[in-house]
């Protein structure tokens, strides 16, 4: 439990940044694939409803450069905190809380352009008394490249630095230990930054809420520059059936891992969150193959040497 309550002041401050990333998301995307309808929804829960507030969502959908690119935006309050968000936090099961952060997925066209998540995320409780953030960013190639990889844990590397020296090892570590599916013995895609229960109290990192959102705000901007520069690097590389096959494929392990482990999914479904913003995350298009094996020898079978944690900075 964090030791030094926050007033109002601090929550607007990071109200402010959820809706100004949010933004930022949305405008990148849509210049990423500029000729693709961008659907921008606002939407409101009433009081009375399990969940109060309200939120934004943007979505592309079969574009040029994006199957799916949606970013979510909600402030809610409710009544009781789901069993998916007070499992480390007992003592405040059932109690009123407040949430709200910003969430993306984005989802290429191209197999060769890997599928990306981020989040950064505010829970309160007792007004103000109970604070903490959560977020981070994970990668998922389909078809992966060492130079990526090596880009994107420099840049989660260097959002961490300010921190403390160990940060970076640890939000890592987390990343790969939570992104993992165990029924397949692998990796969701290539790893990141994974960060929760985040506060004063919190060991290695700690240091107060300015210090922990600086974090948080680093987190979320190191995210959208690095991925605009991959999906750039990847999005005109020449792809045929064979790898849009593959990519079907290996998007029926992220719907398992989103639908049957993932903790957001399961407080939004918990809570009774917004049902389109909640699944926008999945892909448009997913397969699954009894007993699916790639071929030894093939650029298919290669991305199970990625699905393992792997030092990409040293």
């Amino acid at each position: 439990m964090s030791g030094v309550p926050i007033g109002a002041a601090e929550i607007e401050a990071a109200r402010e940044y959820f809706v100004g990333l949010h933004t930022r998301l949305s405008d990148a995307w849509a210049a990423l694939d500029p000729t693709a309808a961008q659907r921008r929804d606002g939407w409101s829960r009433p009081p009375g409803d399990a969940l109060t507030g309200e939120g934004r969502l943007s979505l592309i959908e079969n574009g040029a450069t994006f199957d799916r690119a949606g970013v979510a935006l909600s402030d809610v309050t409710g009544a009781k905190l789901p069993a998916a968000a007070s499992e480390r936090h007992t003592e405040l099961a059932g109690q009123p809380f407040r949430a709200m952060g910003t969430s993306v997925v984005v989802h290429p066209v191209n197999p060769y352009a890997p599928t990306s998540h981020a989040n950064v995320r505010l829970f309160t409780a007792r007004g103000g008394e109970v604070w903490w953030f959560g977020g981070g960013f994970d990668l998922t190639p389909v078809y992966p490249f060492d130079e990526d990889a090596r880009a994107w844990h420099e840049a989660a590397r260097a959002a961490c630095a300010p921190a403390g020296p160990r940060v970076y090892a640890v939000l890592k570590d987390a990343c790969d230990r939570y992104f993992w599916l165990p029924h397949r013995g692998e990796t969701r895609g290539v790893g990141g930054l994974f960060a929760d229960d985040l506060n004063d109290a919190t060991p290695v990192i700690g240091g107060g809420f300015e210090h922990c959102f600086a974090l948080i705000r680093r987190i979320g901007d190191a995210y959208l520059d690095s991925y605009v520069q991959i999906v750039k690097a990847r999005a005109a590389t020449p792809f045929g059936e064979r790898e849009r096959d593959f990519q079907r494929v290996r998007r029926g392990r992220y719907v398992e891992f989103n639908l049957a482990f993932d903790r957001g999914t399961r407080f939004g479904l918990q809570s009774q969150a917004r049902t389109e913003s909640l699944l926008m995350s999945l892909p448009p298009r997913a397969e699954w193959r009894y007993d699916y094996q790639p071929a030894p020898g093939t650029p298919e079978a290669r991305l199970g040497e990625y699905l393992k944690p792997r030092d990409w900075v040293s």
